[in-house]
C-alpha cells in the first residue's frame, strides 16, 4: 500500500547522491489547490508545515496557494463529508486523518493521493493504490522535462465494482482497493508477490487503469504512472478534467497551462475570471 512512497524516497536519495557537488534548483515550488467539485472538500497534506498545518476547507470553486521548499516530500488528498466544530475537531466520511482538521497522518483508505518528491528533478504521481474517493489531477506549469499531467479525472464512484464500493445511506461515496477489501498477498503485492515480476495487474487494478490511465492502479504500476519535471509549479485540482486549463501565479505573472500548453493571460478575460481566487489567496497571504 505504501510501496511507491518507499520508491519516491529511494528516488530522492539517489538524486541526492548523484547530485553531490551540483546545486539544486533554489526556487520553492508553488502549489495551487483548486476545488472544482460540487461539494466542499477538505484537503489533507502531510507533512503540512508549509500547507496551513496540513488541513483546511475548500468550498466549491475556491482555490488556495502555498509554497513548498525543494526537499519537501509528501502527499495531498481530499476529504469529503466532514463535520468539524469550531475547534477543528470532527469526523469525515472519506479519507479522514483522525478527527482533526489539521492532518498529522495520512488519510484513511480509500483515498485518491497526489504524491510529490521535490528535488533538482521532481517526481510526482497520483495513486489509487489506496482506493479512490475523489477525482484528482496534478498539472505542472513552468517546468522543464517530461512534465506530464498526472491523475484521475474519472469518477470511479459511479463505476466501482459492488464488492469494492463504500456506501453511506445507499450512496457510493468511495471505491476501495482490492487489497483493502480482500487483504491477500496477490492484491497487496506482498510476500511472494512483493516484486514487479510476480505482482501483475489484476481484474480490479485493470478497471482502475482503464478509467484513469495516468494514475497508479497497483503498487508496481510505475512506467505509466510516475512523472518527472524540473523547476515546476503545481496545480492540484479536485473534480476537474485533465484537459482543463489551469493557472498559477509565478514571478509576479499569472501563467496558465493544460493540454494546450502555456498561454498568456493577455486577451483572455475568462482566464482572469478563473485566476481571481488565486490572486485573492496570494494577496491574503502577504
Amino acid at each position: 500500500m505504501a510501496r511507491h512512497n518507499v520508491l519516491l524516497s529511494l528516488l530522492f536519495i539517489l538524486l541526492m547522491i548523484s547530485s553531490s557537488g551540483t546545486k539544486y534548483a533554489e526556487s520553492a515550488r508553488i502549489f495551487t489547490i483548486v476545488n472544482y467539485c460540487k461539494e466542499t472538500v477538505w484537503p489533507g497534506i502531510t507533512p503540512g508545515e508549509n500547507f496551513d498545518g496540513g488541513g483546511f476547507e475548500l468550498k466549491p470553486g475556491q482555490s488556495i496557494v502555498f509554497t513548498a521548499p525543494v526537499g519537501w516530500s509528501g502527499r495531498i488528498w481530499g476529504r469529503s463529508g466532514c463535520k468539524f466544530d469550531k475547534m477543528g475537531n470532527g469526523p469525515c466520511q472519506t479519507a479522514s486523518c483522525g478527527n482533526s482538521l489539521k492532518c498529522g497522518a495520512s488519510g484513511q483508505t480509500p483515498a485518491s493521493l497526489a504524491e510529490f518528491t521535490l528535488a533538482n528533478v521532481d517526481f510526482y504521481d497520483v495513486s489509487l493504490v489506496d482506493g479512490f474517493n475523489l477525482p484528482l489531477v496534478v498539472t505542472p506549469i513552468n517546468g522543464k522535462g517530461n512534465c506530464s499531467i498526472a491523475g484521475c479525472d474519472s469518477d470511479l464512484r459511479s463505476s466501482c465494482p459492488s464488492e469494492l464500493a463504500l456506501k453511506s445511506k445507499g450512496k457510493v461515496i468511495a471505491c476501495r482497493s482490492a487489497c483493502d477489501v480482500f487483504n491477500t498477498d496477490e492484491y497487496c503485492c506482498r510476500g511472494v508477490y512483493g516484486n514487479p515480476v510476480t505482482c501483475q495487474p489484476t481484474y480490479y487494478s485493470k478497471k482502475f487503469k482503464e478509467a484513469c490511465p495516468t494514475a497508479y492502479s497497483y503498487a508496481y504500476d510505475d512506467p505509466t504512472s510516475i512523472f518527472t519535471c524540473s523547476g515546476t509549479d503545481y496545480v492540484v485540482t479536485f473534480c476537474s478534467n485533465r484537459k482543463k486549463q489551469v493557472c498559477t501565479y509565478h514571478n509576479h505573472k499569472l501563467v496558465c497551462g493544460g493540454s494546450d500548453g502555456l498561454k498568456s493571460l493577455m486577451g483572455r478575460w475568462w482566464t482572469l475570471t478563473l485566476a481571481l481566487p488565486i490572486i485573492a489567496a496570494l494577496w491574503m497571504g502577504f
